[in-house]
């Protein structure tokens, strides 16, 4: 079943990135999508968070397309966990507006497909994940069948 799901934040008012010092403090009232969690889109680091709109609706419309769960294994990433884990200096995740997709249960061509229409713009398949970023257009990584 397709369902789409689009938000241009007229319901919270939050259209700009906004950043807090730790996910916990996300008022429960600018959070609007449902599928994902402060706690997963926050730094593995030091637990900030860096909440872009527009990259988390691209996300939220995605996983709404496609039907079925998507577990983050990254999303936005503090400067020093972003070193720790061995991130390009300027990584869209300290941005906030990329995310590492496992592909466990995905038919990765059906994801990447989902994550283009939603408008992402990089691409890298992994040996396990998707990455997809809101920076420019760009692809890399494992593309075999």
């Amino acid at each position: 079943m397709r369902r789409t799901w689009f938000s241009s934040g007229e319901a919270t008012g939050l259209t700009q990135p906004v950043h807090f010092p730790n996910w916990s403090e996300v008022p429960a009232g600018i959070w609007r999508w449902p599928d994902f969690s402060p706690r997963e889109i926050a730094s593995h680091g030091d637990g900030s968070i860096l909440i872009v709109p527009a990259a988390l609706d691209r996300l939220q419309w995605a996983r709404s397309e496609l039907g079925r769960p998507m577990v983050i294994t990254s999303a936005y990433r503090d400067p020093v966990h972003n070193a720790r884990v061995g991130g390009a200096p300027l990584s869209r995740h300290k941005a906030g507006d990329a995310f590492d997709i496992s592909l466990r249960g995905h038919q990765r061509w059906a994801l990447l497909a989902a994550c283009e229409a939603a408008g992402f713009n990089g691409f890298g398949f992994y040996s396990t994940f998707l990455h997809v970023d809101c920076g420019p257009a760009r692809r890399w990584g494992r593309w075999g069948k």
